[in-house]
């Protein structure tokens, strides 16, 4: 793959930059939302836990069932994407995500007498209503939890769709870190806010709410985003991001496959995000039940414990940063490359597994030491999920090609959800609290060093015209 000349950024008229300013923030807030009612079960998941008496095999399960289900689903969705526009494929995404977190909430109908829990272990089970055993109330969480993420992957497709027509290939490393500041947003409102509803309320309005919040922003999608320039009244604006006889044909099923599953870049994109997709997994679902664990904090106060406040906090802003390191990186220093810059994000993430293998018993350097790997983890995949997707699938494929890269990173969630649910589980010791949190950063550790490995066989791969 050589290099290639990346095309010229055309002209932007000052009502066509205010015109997609407007786009991609309301897109930006919509998808920081869909985090929020993405990741409020794993900040909250301890109250649930305790109340239900679930080992961290259980709550693996949902997770597990989650991410394979929106692994499966980009996978499946891009294409579909492709052909229906973006537009409509957030809208119905918002639409399921909002109806099955609302759903998820209504589970605490399942509850009649929550357990009694000691040091891990299960002393006096949960007495479940409506007929049901523990492992069918299990089931029934799991299903509903799969069902928001199926809806939850049509978020990340819509985007790509809609801004791959409205951003030169040029600009779209930068702009893969802004737009990272909106979904960081929606991170940190899961992880903090969560918390702090369930101080005031029960842990059912951490669905409810966001489930509420994704019906506004359903209207407000609705009636201020449009697909393209073309859309919205603009002329055609040229991306650069495809060969004069790519950009003659039409938008085919064929033509869109060919385009991202018939070269090699792709598939070596596409499992290099399941690596950082076995450490970002590992990392955010997991950390709010590492905080608990090890250093016994109750589910309600974690609002209270300033370690974790200061991580939940300091882990999106470095994300942000991160991904603003990275695409400026990308962009500038790189010619428009991204391997070079998403080789170096993975030799950052391995140094800071080690690093918190060393610490976990330190909750302000382990904290530290999230919130460093939050910034290298958001380098690797603002480019992958943002800029990478769109340089490699062009304006006809961006939904594919983020359904492959996108798709891969969440069954690799789904893997390594799995992998810590069983080791977590086997190595609990009712005598030592929270020592089975030693192997947590081991799991995903080796993933990193093969994600670099990986990246590093498209060091000089450029996106353009003939660049890939």
């Amino acid at each position: 793959m050589a290099p290639a000349m990346v095309s010229a950024l055309p002209v932007v008229s000052r009502e066509l930059r205010v015109r997609r300013v407007q786009n991609w923030v309301l897109l930006g807030l919509m998808y920081g939302f869909f985090y929020m009612s993405r990741y409020n079960f794993s900040a909250v998941q301890a109250a649930i836990a305790e109340q239900f008496g679930w080992t961290h095999a259980d709550f693996a399960w949902v997770v597990k069932a989650g991410t394979f289900v929106y692994g499966w689903a980009v996978f499946l969705n891009g294409p579909l994407a492709d052909r229906m526009g973006g537009k409509r494929a957030i809208l119905i995404g918002a639409a399921g995500a909002a109806v099955f977190n609302f759903l998820f909430g209504l589970c605490h109908l399942l509850l009649r007498q929550p357990a009694v829990m000691e040091g891990g272990q299960v002393v006096t089970p949960a007495e479940i209503a409506m007929g049901m055993s523990n492992s069918t109330a299990l089931a029934t969480f799991t299903v509903l939890w799969a069902c928001n993420f199926y809806f939850q992957s049509f978020g990340a497709l819509s985007i790509v769709k809609i801004n791959a027509a409205w951003f030169h290939i040029t600009e779209r490393g930068k702009f893969a870190g802004i737009f990272g500041i909106m979904i960081q947003t929606g991170r940190t409102l899961a992880f903090m806010a969560g918390p702090a509803i369930l101080r005031l309320l029960p842990w059912q309005y951490v669905f409810w709410i966001p489930a509420a919040i994704l019906a506004a922003m359903f209207i407000i999608i609705y009636l201020g985003v449009e697909n393209s320039p073309k859309d919205a009244g603009f002329d055609e604006f040229d991306t650069g991001d495809e060969t004069p006889e790519e950009a003659r044909e039409q938008a085919s099923l064929g033509f869109v496959l060919r385009k991202v599953f018939a070269r090699r870049a792709p598939w070596i994109i596409a499992l290099s995000s399941m690596c950082i997709g076995m450490v970002r997994n590992a990392v955010d679902h997991w950390f709010p039940r590492y905080i608990h664990g090890v250093f016994h904090i109750p589910a309600k106060s974690l609002a209270t414990f300033a370690p974790y406040q200061v991580a939940s906090f300091l882990m999106p802003v470095a994300a942000i940063l991160g991904g603003l390191a990275a695409g400026n990186a990308s962009d500038r220093l790189f010619g428009s490359r991204r391997a070079p810059v998403i080789f170096i994000a993975f030799i950052g993430q391995a140094a800071c597994l080690l690093l918190l293998r060393g610490s976990l018993y330190s909750a302000w350097s382990a904290c530290a030491t999230l919130i460093l790997v939050s910034f290298f983890i958001q380098s690797a995949h603002s480019l992958v999920g943002g800029a990478a997707s769109m340089d490699f699938g062009g304006r006809k494929a961006v939904a594919t090609a983020a359904g492959l890269f996108d798709g891969a990173q969440y069954l690799a969630g789904a893997i390594v959800s799995d992998l810590l649910g069983r080791v977590l589980t086997s190595q609990v010791d009712p005598a030592r609290p929270g020592a089975e949190f030693l192997y947590w950063p081991l799991v995903p550790l080796p993933f990193a060093l093969l994600g670099a490995l990986l990246i590093s066989r498209l060091w000089h791969a450029r996106p353009g015209r003939g660049g890939h």
